[in-house]
């Protein structure tokens, strides 16, 4: 796993009862809602790498 920086958030009321009650809809906690929002944008966005497929016993480029 991914080492985990600790980066304190600001945020208004509205934006946290928003992610709140959000992340009790997809039974995660704030933070990792948080996470998962971020990481999708940047997914999307182009500015977040794929995670490379692990290789298998059959991917050892032998015929």
């Amino acid at each position: 796993m991914a080492k985990k920086k600790p980066f304190p958030l600001r945020i208004d009321e509205d934006t946290w009862d928003a992610l709140k009650r959000w992340s009790d809809d997809d039974l995660r906690s704030v933070n990792a809602q948080i996470e998962f929002l971020l990481r999708d944008a940047l997914r999307k966005a182009g500015r977040l790498s794929m995670p490379r497929p692990k290789k298998t016993p059959d991917d050892s480029g032998t015929t």
